[in-house]
């Protein structure tokens, strides 16, 4: 169990949390959501020990293990893979390697002896003999290959170094597990697998995460942090969405009908406090007007931009036609003679692990990068706009949010532009920022801005979602499901792929797998394959043994 206790932490004179209790219990998990700058990060930094707070404390059951996913990204660089999974669990890396350097010692006393049968007692106890293969299963679950548990972490890409850091956070069984957006980065088929790591997990969880269907899956709690306080709620995300609404529904259907009692009886009290014969009945009526207190209903701090792509013009039938496309990249054949054609009622959404192969595709349709075989071709009646994953270079110059846009808006008028700049939450006089200064969330909503003020049929999106809060994914997630032209986009968030899609397409070995499909059935089909293809191997594995 762990829990905070009165905690308050002030930055200057302004109180990020003030007077937090609230108790987490094993067995649960427990989402903490709020909106962006609300202090979910933070709260976890305190609860981690890493950083401390201005008064209150955080109490850890005694003898219990806390474990918290890294967010340095270099810090084991000069590590193994498989070391750096099992440091997650520090005191029994602390004796493996003393364990190792005692036996390593040439000149071997009896001191040694005693003390390395001390070691290899804790050792045991702790199951360090399985701690290898344990990391190891880790690592395979979340997609790290065999191949790379003995490489060093500085010489592995991004992606991986964060599904290592995430399988040291897991590594042990800890009591108690901080994940601070666990599925950033992670492919569809990583966060499935965590979702039943999860699942059956028997200890605490705090999670923070932006991913609606992640949370809704794993988490049976939900703490919700607005304006420096916490609620706790029993029941997943929809579950709080849900009762959080109902309570305000409540609250001001409650205060409705107040106000009509107050009105009610100020009008008596108006009409007949100078007549006698009432002056008892408008006294009385005074001191139940006194009473009355309307419920104070505090609005939420989050903001849910508003984002809506309205096609200029209707798409035709002919929309895409891609023929025997190929591209090598180091070496790499990426896309292997790929064939297809789009048309007008088609949202296909890319998945799959090879997020590499997914953003050259996109780069080609795109126009950015040419193909080295094949060609593709767009019909007359389409307009096309691009998201793409690596939006720097849009955000290199020194304009501000207003001119930066102005160049993509077919009316140059700056009231017209800062229309669309207001649905994405710019309002005043953050439409004359500097376009330098922006964050990674507010480039993302900038890129939008530009979707929308395009009036482009075709839509093409990788990973929209990427340093968006839960009140803009949402909003991106309705944009999308109403947007009458054909869409092509890739995304790590569940929901989004299953509202949305209703063509699948998945890029294995630069070869396309195109199904016709929701997501979850094209998840349920593969998985059926896959248990087949293991029941195969088992079988023939059987025939051989037997012959």
């Amino acid at each position: 169990m762990i829990s905070a206790n009165n905690v308050t932490l002030r930055v200057g004179k302004k109180a990020l949390f003030e007077d937090v209790n609230i108790k987490f219990t094993e067995g649960n998990c427990y989402g903490l959501i709020g909106a962006n700058g609300a202090g979910k990060s933070t709260f976890l930094k305190i609860l981690s020990g890493q950083l401390e707070s201005t008064t209150g404390d955080v109490v850890i059951t005694p003898g219990q293990r806390l474990s918290f996913l890294q967010q340095d990204h270099f810090k084991y660089d000069e590590f193994p893979v498989l070391d750096t999974v099992i440091m997650g669990n520090p005191r029994l890396y602390e004796v493996m390697k003393e364990k190792d350097a005692i036996y390593m010692k040439e000149d071997f006393s009896d001191e040694d002896g005693i003390r390395a049968a001390d070691l290899e007692a804790e050792f045991a106890e702790m199951n360090g003999w399985e701690a290898e293969s344990d990391a190891a299963n880790l690592l395979n679950g979340l997609g790290v290959d065999t191949e790379y548990h003995c490489t060093l972490m500085k010489d592995l890409v991004g992606s991986l170094k964060v599904k290592v850091l995430l399988a040291q956070a897991l590594f042990g069984n800890p009591d108690i597990l901080l994940l601070d957006e666990p599925t950033n980065h992670l492919d569809l088929d990583a966060i499935a697998w965590l979702e039943e790591f999860l699942i059956g997990f028997e200890n605490t969880v705090i999670v923070v995460s932006h991913d609606r269907y992640f949370l809704n899956k794993v988490c049976t709690h939900t703490a919700d942090i607005d304006y420096g306080k916490i609620q706790l709620y029993a029941g997943n995300y929809d579950f709080w969405y849900e009762s959080s609404q109902l309570m305000v529904r409540q609250m001001k259907e409650a205060n409705r009908k107040k106000e009509e009692k107050i009105k009610e009886l100020q009008e008596f009290i108006q009409r007949f406090s100078a007549n006698a014969s009432k002056s008892k009945q408008a006294t009385s009526r005074k001191r139940a007007l006194e009473k009355i207190e309307l419920d104070d209903i505090k609005p939420s701090s989050r903001k849910y931009p508003y984002i809506d792509f309205r096609p200029f013009r209707e798409i035709g039938n002919e929309v895409l036609t891609v023929e025997n496309l190929s591209k090598t990249i180091d070496g790499v054949k990426v896309l292997d003679n790929i064939s297809f054609i789009l048309g007008r009622e088609d949202k296909v959404a890319l998945v799959g692990p090879n997020e590499h192969a997914k953003t050259i595709l996109f780069k080609i349709l795109a126009g950015e990068m040419e193909p080295d075989e094949g060609s593709y071709k767009w019909g007359l009646t389409t307009s096309q706009s691009y998201f793409p994953k690596d939006n720097s270079a849009e955000f290199a110059g020194d304009d501000t949010i207003v001119d930066w846009l102005t160049q993509y808006s077919p009316e140059k008028d700056a009231t017209y532009v800062r229309g669309f700049l207001g649905r994405m939450l710019f309002a005043g006089e953050d439409g004359v920022k500097k376009l330098k200064v922006l964050s990674g969330g507010e480039k993302v909503r900038c890129m939008l801005s530009k979707l929308m003020i395009s009036g482009a049929n075709v839509l093409m999106l990788d990973e929209p979602t990427d340093h968006l809060d839960m009140e803009a994914i949402t909003a991106l997630n309705n944009g999308l499901m109403k947007f009458p032209g054909v869409l092509i986009f890739s995304s790590r968030d569940h929901q989004i792929v299953q509202t949305t899609a209703n063509r699948i397409m998945e890029i294995v070995n630069g070869q396309l797998i195109d199904k016709i499909t929701t997501y979850d059935e094209y998840l349920e089909n593969d998985e059926m394959a896959r248990k087949r293809q293991v029941f195969t191997i088992a079988v023939k594995e059987e025939d051989e043994e037997l012959s």
